[in-house]
Order: structure tokens, then C-alpha cells, then sequence
């Protein structure tokens, strides 16, 4: 797995779009206290779940891996002309 140019940037983007369409969609509330890490398997699962994502195998499932799906994910879904898609 070799990691994304702007990896941390494109996860934090796949974090908040994610976020904001399944707290529109009244899937889920976020709270403040909730760690970056619930987020992030909350995002990837719900994707997961709605078949936007293939689903990692049992034992890759870790926090680097994660990321690194969320990241290429967002990145498929950004315009050719975007700053993090280069």
C-alpha cells in the first residue's frame, strides 16, 4: 500500500462529507467527544454498508488501512481539476 500524496487532507474530506450526508440522511449524531477513531470506522462501515466501498478483508481491517480506503475513495469521487486529486 503505498500512501496518497495528500492522504491526511483527502481523509479529512471523506470524514466530513461523509459525516454531514449521514447526519442529513438522520443516520447518526456526532457528538464532540467522539474520537477521530469512531469516526473513521463509523465512515468507512457506513459506506461499506450502502455499497460505496468494498470492504476491506477481516484481518487488513486497522486504522492505516481504513484511512488509506477512505482516501482513495474521495479521491475517485473529486473533479479532475481539484488540488488534492494530483
Amino acid at each position: 500500500m503505498k500512501k496518497l500524496k495528500h492522504e491526511k487532507e483527502l481523509v479529512k474530506l471523506a470524514l466530513d462529507t461523509v459525516m454531514a450526508i449521514a447526519e442529513k440522511r438522520g443516520v447518526v449524531k456526532f457528538e464532540a467527544t467522539d474520537s477521530s477513531k469512531e469516526k473513521i470506522e463509523y465512515v468507512y462501515r457506513l459506506l461499506v454498508h450502502d455499497k460505496l466501498l468494498q470492504p476491506l478483508a477481516k484481518d487488513q481491517e486497522n486504522q492505516p488501512n481504513i484511512k488509506h480506503k477512505l482516501a482513495c475513495w474521495i479521491q475517485k469521487q473529486l473533479p479532475t481539476d481539484h488540488p488534492l486529486k494530483n
